[in-house]
């Protein structure tokens, strides 16, 4: 089985690098967060959140891409690869995925395929990816989902899926928030 932090790291720069280099920007520091939440928080098992950022937008990658549902496309595409099942869930299920799933139609395929998880470890790895903007920048979670309702505009369906995933989305981060002593970070 494939894992390491060094190897999801490896794995994402050389698919969004020089392809995505603003996606790069957000998945760097996303990355960067998660392993300082990692320390903070003390999990057990921070190399796999660590790994989880990395990889958790490899699905925009267009050699990844296959529905267009960069969450699903990047954890089957995991799995392919020989990472595991849990890593390949954590992303596949990263930051209100299911809600965006549904919008897309593929609800039942992304529930069929992977478990979703509710842990410290997948809340710091959506804490991580929504206090994080486009270029790396610290946001608030608030800030995060204004940023891409700006970006997306307000008929996009990603816009959409926002309205029903928000407060799941603001729960998560402040679970992680209330586990932080000390919090801000």
């Amino acid at each position: 089985m494939r894992e390491g932090v060094e190897l999801a790291a490896a794995v994402a720069r050389r698919h969004l690098a020089d392809e995505l280099p603003r996606r790069w920007d957000h998945v760097q520091a996303v990355a960067t967060k998660a392993a300082r939440l990692g320390d903070v928080l003390a999990l057990p098992e921070s190399s796999l959140l660590v790994s989880a950022a990395w990889l958790h937008d490899i699905g925009y990658a267009a050699a990844i891409r296959d529905t267009g549902f960069h969450s699903l496309d990047g954890a089957r595409w995991l799995l392919r690869e020989g990472f595991s099942y849990r890593l390949a869930s954590l992303v596949a299920h990263h930051s209100c995925a299911a809600y965006e799933a549904e919008v897309r139609g593929l609800g039942i395929e992304l529930a069929d395929e992977f478990e979703r998880e509710e842990s410290p470890v997948s809340d710091a790895l959506w804490f991580a990816d929504m206090t994080t903007g486009p270029d790396g920048q610290d946001f608030t979670a608030e800030e995060r989902l204004a940023e891409i309702r700006e970006r997306y505009g307000p008929d996009h369906l990603v816009t959409r899926f926002w309205d029903d995933a928000e407060q799941p989305l603001l729960e998560a981060v402040k679970r992680t928030e209330a586990r932080m002593p000390g919090y801000p970070m």
